[in-house]
């Protein structure tokens, strides 16, 4: 596959780049960031933005290979996602997905009670973040490791 262009909007970049920054320091849990910009990847299939935040998880926040493989089927993998880690991946999946064309209240109730509220309008700025750069990868077809601007 062959990147369409590489060409991205300077002032859409660095939007981005603050935005997600914003999200990531205040919802201070640089791991559970991580796990939740991976699961909203996978969903979109965005092999460059999974490149780019495993890498993150697994050298700089310690996260192991075991979770990070099973985050695709993380519902079944017992317990080795805890409350407040399963509470902020439905809640990935429900903003990423949108199939009703809304969230739903089980989802955004179950995370309202695993975090404050400052953190789950981070942790919602995050999803959103991220869903946005994977659209932008994967529109302009950048491969893991490519050229992304």
């Amino acid at each position: 596959m062959t990147a369409r262009t590489t060409y991205l909007e300077p002032d859409v970049l660095r939007a981005l780049q603050k935005a997600g920054a914003a999200a990531k320091h205040g919802f201070g849990d640089p791991v559970l960031a991580e796990l939740v910009m991976i699961r909203a990847s996978q969903i979109n299939a965005c092999a460059f933005c999974l490149d780019m935040h495993v890498d993150v998880a697994v050298e700089k926040n310690g996260e192991s290979a075991k979770r990070i493989a099973l985050l695709n089927a993380w519902r079944e993998a017992g317990d080795l996602y805890s409350e407040r880690e399963r509470a902020a991946l439905a809640l990935t999946e429900a903003v990423t997905v949108l199939t009703d064309g809304f969230v739903p209240d089980d989802a955004y109730e179950s995370a309202a009670k695993q975090f404050t509220e400052p953190q789950l309008a981070h942790l919602i700025g995050l999803i959103a973040v991220i869903n946005s750069w994977n659209r932008l990868m994967v529109t302009r077809r950048i491969e893991p490791g490519g050229p992304a601007w």
